[in-house]
């Protein structure tokens, strides 16, 4: 055998190797045995009142107390309840949506991003990003295989007055020194938010 065809077969068996290696880590952060199929949630389906269609529930479950809270426009509130460095190298927020007001509200199409990429993917938070100011970097929502953004997705076009959408979004993971990052997400003026 040359050794031309032996480093072409070392190349094959390290390629291999690799994506075997992607394949076990996005199973691994995926939380789940199956792929959601487009047009499904990203994760269990929870109701959003007044909606037929559902929205994915947070990864886990959410605390009592918010570590953000923001107020944006039309009398919705952002609330995040963790911000958690997951192993792998991901950073996970977990939060929801509240309508406050008494009329219902209809989710923008700014919610989704810009990315041409994702808009098969229909409604999501792909537009959400941070912003960690230390570093001079901005992080946006990560990408399965299938190009779907790893946030709560296939969610319903309104929100009943009072009604909520929880959500999660999967980032990739700030340095460790880097302890605060800025929330962005359209409709809502930046906020910084603690990392744990």
């Amino acid at each position: 055998m040359s050794m031309r065809h032996m480093r072409t077969m070392g190349r094959v068996r390290a390629a291999a190797a690799l994506s075997a290696v992607l394949v076990f880590s996005l199973a691994a952060c995926g939380g789940g045995s199956e792929d959601p199929k487009p047009g499904e949630a990203a994760s269990s389906p929870a109701k959003n009142e007044g909606d037929k269609e559902t929205s994915a529930d947070p990864v886990a479950s959410t605390p009592s107390e918010p570590i953000a809270v923001i107020k944006g426009d039309a009398g919705l509130e952002l609330s995040v309840f963790s911000a958690r460095r997951d192993e792998g190298g991901f950073l996970t927020l977990d939060g929801q949506i509240k309508n406050t007001g008494s009329e219902g509200f209809t989710v923008p199409v700014q919610w989704n991003g810009l990315e041409q990429s994702v808009a098969s993917t229909g409604r999501s938070f792909a537009g959400m990003t941070l912003v960690d100011s230390k570093g001079k970097k901005r992080y946006y929502v990560l990408r399965d295989t299938d190009n779907r953004p790893l946030t709560t997705y296939a969610y319903g076009s309104f929100i009943e007055g009072g009604g909520t959408l929880p959500f999660f979004a999967q980032f990739p993971a700030p340095p460790v020194d880097t302890t605060t990052v800025a929330l962005q997400f359209p409709g809502f003026p930046s906020a910084s938010i603690e990392l744990s």
